[in-house]
């Protein structure tokens, strides 16, 4: 699997590009903003985007997902959670800099154990809600996505609608600290790093686990 990362908006989101070296089928996960940076991307590498994922529904995840949903043809999947979480935040993304933001439909309601498909790669999804009430990751054969979950040092805020910090810490211990050490775990915002690293060193969870 081929992972590119953009970092789009004015909140600095990493959207990823995951595409399958073989087939060029690919998906586009968290388009937070800059859809022709998006597009660029997509046409350099001669990729065919098959579907639009999102780890949450935040608008800084989201706010180019309505436009690449037109120009590719392709479905939304957002876990059935967070309908009401994206309906909230894309009437505020203009408090967060991202001006007005077209709500996209959502085509697919993900669940935890969903299969994520593109050419010859399948993915995973684990529901990890305490950033949001429908928050998930995507586990494939040895990384994960965490969205607002995890982060390097860090871990996502639990202070915006549907955040709580005990199911935030309990998705970290259940879904994401019992993948191997080795994992790579590439965040919604910031530097990528591994489940051992933050076992060992994010000072949020030190104690906890």
């Amino acid at each position: 699997m081929r992972i590119d990362e953009l970092v789009v908006g004015p909140l600095a989101t990493n959207c990823y590009v995951l595409s399958c070296e073989e087939t060029g089928e690919a998906i586009i996960l968290d388009p937070g903003a800059e859809e022709d940076k998006i597009k660029q991307l997509v046409t350099e590498l001669s990729l065919q985007p098959v579907t639009l994922v999102l780890t949450h529904g935040h608008s800084d995840h989201m706010a180019a997902a309505a436009v690449l949903k037109r120009e590719y043809a392709i479905p939304l999947a957002l876990h059935g959670d967070d309908i009401e979480t994206m309906k909230r935040s894309v009437a505020d993304a203009p408090l967060w800099g991202l001006g007005t933001v077209e709500y996209p439909e959502v085509d697919v309601l993900l669940a935890a154990g969903d299969s994520i498909d593109f050419g010859k790669i399948s993915g995973r999804v684990l529901h990890t809600p305490g950033h949001t009430r429908g928050g998930i990751s995507l586990l494939f054969e040895r990384v994960v996505f965490s969205g607002d979950t995890l982060f390097a040092l860090s871990i996502g805020r639990t202070d915006f609608f549907g955040g709580d910090m005990d199911t935030l810490l309990r998705s970290i211990r259940r879904e994401l600290f019992t993948l191997p050490g080795e994992t790579i775990v590439y965040c919604g915002h910031g530097p990528s790093t591994s489940i051992a690293t933050e076992k060992d060193q994010n000072p949020f969870l030190n104690g906890y686990f």
